[in-house]
């Protein structure tokens, strides 16, 4: 496949871990919106400053800047034959727009309940220590690190179901555009990680 891939799917579904078993499958370089965005700022690069100005008054950082970014990334050696969007495009404005940039060949997503999401993200733990992650139920933290433990202030049930609201009213309506066009493949996230990997590992390599 000579194309690019496109992963989506709600916060808290475990694109991170996926993205990197599609990357070692594929040999696509993964590309980050978010970590696209914080190199060209602390380069300096004209959309980093465009970007940071956006960022600093607490603004969304326009759609143009984004795919801006994301040409720029395509032009590296690494990305000729296609690359992996993590977290992009959320919108189908967004989409349309990488469509004039990027050849998508095909489109994953990780489809888990809202509830599901819901009890991962809320009973995750840190370990401000080393920043090791831990889950009160399915990965518990041993009794000597116990006491130490924070939740993260984001990692709330008020805050999860307002960042799955806007997913579902901005990001779903995605699925149903890419399925249209014959590119989309869903895959049950809520199994356990060694579950939803291998179905990952299914998913691309009947691309």
């Amino acid at each position: 496949m000579t194309g690019s891939i496109v992963l989506f799917g709600p916060p808290g579904a475990g694109k991170g871990t996926q993205a990197e078993i599609i990357v070692e499958l594929t040999g696509k370089p993964q590309v980050s919106t978010g970590d696209m965005l914080r190199l060209a700022v602390s380069k300096g690069t004209d959309l980093g400053l465009e970007a940071k100005e956006y960022m600093e008054s607490g603004m969304l950082v326009p759609d143009q800047v984004i795919i801006g970014l994301i040409e720029d990334r395509l032009s590296h050696s690494d990305a000729s034959k296609g690359v992996l969007f993590d977290g992009f495009p959320r919108t189908i404005p967004q989409a349309e727009a990488l469509s004039k940039i990027a050849q998508v060949e095909a489109v994953i997503a990780i489809e888990v309940p809202d509830e599901d999401i819901v009890n991962r993200i809320v009973g995750r733990r840190m370990d401000p220590e080393n920043g090791e992650i831990y889950h009160i139920s399915f990965k518990p933290p041993p009794p000597e690190v116990e006491g130490r433990l924070i939740q993260r202030k984001d990692d709330n049930e008020g805050t999860v179901r307002k960042r799955l609201s806007a997913y579902h009213e901005q990001t779903k309506p995605l699925g149903e555009w890419y399925r249209e066009k014959g590119i989309l493949t869903s895959v049950d996230g809520s199994g356990t990680i060694k579950e939803v990997s291998h179905s990952i590992s299914m998913a691309v390599q009947n691309l």
